[in-house]
């Protein structure tokens, strides 16, 4: 007995895929033929390097669009604009109907800890939680020239679990793949935003018309040596995936302020 043939073909899930890298970064590129094999894909992404603006929106200056194509075909919407601004524009403006998926990334270079706060790639995605539209950044730790491709193949069954399940309103997932072969990887923790916090120093250096500036360096102090953290997940060879959200209100707090009986 045949199986009973479905009436119609199931809707194709809808993927804005953003990130702060710029449109033409490599780490995009891999995501990008990655969600064509899950649905229909359209990119909006900043035209340039936008890395660390964290959530910055443009509103004192026009936001301008141009269509990006890469080896002479449509590629998507290069957006002179920060990532959140390159989300908000599709979703607001662009696309004819809000995506099913906001996919921020592959980021070159890790996204754990304090860095997360700092992110045009989490915030991207973060740009997609606000719209009500569930999202996941996607990074890959190394500033090194690197392989994309398993942390885009990875992003998919993320992708796929996330259009299936759902994620809670004002939840994001922020996933780090470490720079190894695939065959290195031991597993996937499902983490803690980590302790670790950079210590910035400024190198302070004059330019050819000895005009002073300064340039910012440093390195990130790891404190956390726990799986539980994304950092230490990452360093031990594991996938590190965290649930994260934008209320940043501390709870535990809120009655000890009460009683300070502050008065205007």
């Amino acid at each position: 007995m045949q199986a009973k043939k479905k009436s119609s073909k199931a809707r194709k899930l809808r993927i804005l895929v953003s990130n702060d890298d710029g449109i033409d970064a490599p780490g995009l590129y891999a995501l990008v033929q990655e969600m064509k094999k899950l649905g229909t894909v359209t990119v909006v992404a900043p035209d340039k390097q936008q890395s660390a603006v964290g959530h910055a929106i443009t509103m004192h200056y026009p936001l301008r669009v141009k269509e990006f194509k890469k080896d002479g075909k449509f590629f998507g919407y290069a957006v002179q604009g920060t990532p959140a601004d390159c989300v908000k524009l599709a979703v607001k403006a662009l696309l004819p109907q809000p995506p099913d998926v906001v996919i921020s990334g592959v980021n070159h270079g890790a996204n754990t800890a304090i860095s997360i706060i700092y992110s045009g790639t989490v915030s991207a995605a973060t740009e997609g939680t606000i719209l009500g539209i569930p999202s996941i950044a996607v990074s890959l730790t190394t500033y090194a020239p690197a392989d994309f491709r398993y942390a885009a193949k990875f992003a998919r069954t993320v992708a796929a679990h996330v259009a299936k399940r759902g994620l809670p309103p004002g939840t994001l997932l922020n996933v780090n793949v470490p720079a190894i072969p695939e065959k290195q990887i031991r597993g996937i923790l499902v983490t803690r935003q980590g302790k670790a916090i950079w210590n910035d120093t400024f190198d302070h250096r004059r330019d050819p018309n000895n005009r002073e500036y300064y340039w910012l360096t440093g390195g990130l102090e790891e404190v956390d040596t726990e799986l539980e953290f994304d950092q230490a997940a990452i360093r031990a060879s594991y996938v590190s995936v965290t649930p994260i959200q934008y209320d940043l209100t501390n709870y535990e707090m809120l009655d000890a302020v009460r009683k300070w009986g502050l008065r205007k």
